[in-house]
């Protein structure tokens, strides 16, 4: 179903450069393996994207790991998590940091119902999936990352308007990351960082520190 090759590499990748323990990466292993099993009759990740989803979907997605501070930060949002990237990739690395919780929402019944039995399965103790999108709840949490969720402006307008607090917003961007951003911080005065995606040359990290 995908490359041996991909699978290797990325695990390395994880291992040695992530700091995900052999424990964390059996978690991801039974992970994958449920969702190309439920993507035989669902759309959880694009069916070309399943032979490389150890580089497209879970490398991409664990990377974030370097940008999220949780030893002086302890909650994190996931806003449109689809199949659990990467949002469950996330909630398996801290799910040893008892005080560290992991929200995830989606709109989708069916992706929704998919990450309540991931969860159950692999005994993540750190994580709630909400089965409506974040409009109909509070945001709160320090962090709030975003995959393939919204563009860039009603991500930035959901930041700002919807949360409730000062926080740290993290979007995963294509090749044009940089005109997305120019375009859609115009009158904005949020300081941020962009930086390069470990997985592809095209894509890139946006790093927001949102004040209130």
């Amino acid at each position: 179903m995908y490359s041996s090759d991909f699978n290797s590499k990325s695990k390395l990748v994880l291992s040695k450069s992530l700091n995900f323990s052999d424990k964390k990466i059996k978690l991801i292993e039974i992970f994958v393996k449920e969702v190309l099993n439920y993507n035989k009759k669902y759309n959880l990740i694009s069916k070309s994207s399943e032979k490389d989803i150890w580089k497209r979907h879970v490398l991409d997605s664990a990377q974030l790991v370097n940008y999220i501070d949780h030893k002086n930060f302890n909650s994190l949002s996931d806003l449109g998590t689809g199949g659990g990237f990467p949002g469950i990739i996330l909630s398996i690395f801290f799910n040893d940091i008892i005080k560290f919780h992991v929200k995830l929402y989606d709109k989708s019944k069916v992706k929704v119902k998919f990450i309540k039995y991931i969860i159950k399965k692999i005994k993540l103790r750190n994580v709630d999936i909400y089965d409506n999108d974040y409009q109909s709840h509070i945001l709160d949490t320090e962090y709030i990352v975003c995959r393939a969720f919204k563009k860039l402006p009603e991500i930035l307008r959901i930041s700002r308007e919807t949360h409730k607090k000062s926080h740290k917003l993290i979007v995963m961007l294509g090749k044009s990351a940089q005109d997305e951003i120019n375009k859609a911080s115009k009158g904005l005065i949020y300081k941020y960082k962009l930086v390069n995606s470990i997985t592809s040359s095209d894509s890139k990290i946006l790093l927001v520190d949102v004040k209130k």
